[in-house]
């Protein structure tokens, strides 16, 4: 299927994009082409392929999320190179202040 450069056009304009004369036909060939591949792709039988979202076959290695006590050495240890904590949390700015002063 060929696609015109009044398509190309088209698209360009909905895109907010302006093409001179040689560009208009450079995209018009390219958009042709990969058209073109498309249709071929749709004549491949792919009656007994079964779906898949990605070519090779992953499992999902990532444990699950389940929840520990945390050390007390290592708590103790990650304080102490905070730069700032409050009440066993380390304090960070604020991102959202909701109209309040900040407290320093």
């Amino acid at each position: 299927m060929a696609i015109s450069k009044e398509q190309v056009s088209h698209v360009a304009n909905l895109a907010r994009l302006s093409f001179n004369d040689e560009e208009l036909s450079q995209f018009t060939d390219q958009m042709s082409k990969i058209t073109n591949m498309f249709n071929q792709l749709q004549e491949v039988d792919t009656t007994d392929v079964e779906p898949m979202t990605h070519v090779v076959d992953l499992v999902n290695v990532v444990r699950d999320d389940v929840p520990a006590p945390a050390d007390p050495e290592e708590r103790t240890a990650l304080l102490n190179n905070a730069p700032d904590t409050e009440d066993g949390y380390i304090k960070v700015p604020a991102i959202f202040n909701n109209g309040e002063d900040s407290a320093e």
